[in-house]
């Protein structure tokens, strides 16, 4: 707690009551009239009926009292109102309530992948880096790459961070300490990412730089509407990269999560192939995967 001396003025109806540090730029002059919302210290100082003034500048608050009641039965009082007042608000003014993150760890398929999952949303969109060197205008993986060394990927999408580990170390070994610098960065109002975001509707689009065909949309709309949920909240994506008419072959890009998950391709086969065959099957017989 910072120490509060109380000195009296040439005035007799005014007392400094004089801190350690300088509490605001500036000066304030406030009376019952005034505007104390935001300024708390103020609000308790006028809760007593024989304050008339209360001014604030540099270093010090002066209160100026009424002349129905002695400094000497009231001064103490005011003083423990400052000093409890300024230590909840040092700066005079209510300080605004930090956004609170709060941030859970979540297994994915894939076994090197971790998602960590905030309450709060961090994207809209994705935003995918492969590895350190892709970094660049995304703080958030800057700053996973830095303090972990066994960081490989950072996939970054709505809510959630998925980070993928080498095998340098196993997850119940870094999982609470990756979850923690994760919340505090988020907490310190760490910039996530200075690029822009992908969409999540036809990241193809973006890829290979062409609208999806009439049959290709088909496919696009099952997946969106049946296998992207799943996938997502598994910490990947999953969309349409490339369809082959001729050999009805549907070629999905797997990001985040997905990528390079040992189960993935039994995921492909008997879940999404299986999907599309019952809903397109004059579009797909083979479903294929292409890592992002």
């Amino acid at each position: 707690m910072h120490t509060i001396l109380i000195e009296p003025t040439e005035n007799p109806k005014v007392m400094k009551f004089v801190a350690d540090y300088n509490l605001i730029p500036g000066s304030l002059e406030l009376d019952r009239d005034s505007n104390i919302s935001e300024i708390p210290l103020a609000q308790e100082l006028f809760n007593y009926p024989f304050v008339e003034r209360i001014f604030i500048t540099a270093n010090f608050v002066a209160v100026a009292k009424q002349d129905t009641v002695e400094w000497e039965h009231v001064a103490e009082s005011l003083k423990n109102v400052i000093e409890d007042e300024l230590l909840a608000n040092p700066r005079v003014y209510l300080q605004k309530r930090k956004e609170m993150y709060q941030i859970y760890a979540e297994m994915t398929p894939n076994p090197n992948v971790m998602k960590f999952v905030s309450n709060k949303l961090l994207l809209e969109g994705f935003v995918e880096v492969k590895s350190r060197d892709e970094a660049e205008g995304v703080p958030m993986a800057q700053a996973i790459f830095k303090e972990f060394d066994f960081a490989k990927e950072v996939f970054i999408s709505d809510n959630f961070v998925a980070v993928t580990r080498d095998n340098s170390v196993e997850w119940h070994q870094v999982m609470m300490t990756v979850r923690a610098l994760i919340a505090e960065y988020l907490q310190n109002g760490g910039e996530i990412s200075n690029i822009e975001p992908q969409k999540h509707e036809n990241p193809v689009e973006k890829i290979i730089n062409r609208e999806y065909t009439d049959d290709e949309q088909k496919i696009s709309d099952i997946l969106n509407e049946y296998v992207a949920p799943a996938v997502e909240n598994d910490g990947g994506k999953i969309s349409l990269m490339e369809y082959d008419q001729e050999s009805k072959t549907a070629k999905m890009l797997l990001q985040g999560a997905c990528s390079g998950c040992p189960s993935s391709t039994a995921t492909l086969k008997n879940g999404i192939e299986n999907i599309l065959k019952q809903f397109v099957p004059d579009l797909v017989e083979k479903v294929e995967a292409v890592n992002g």
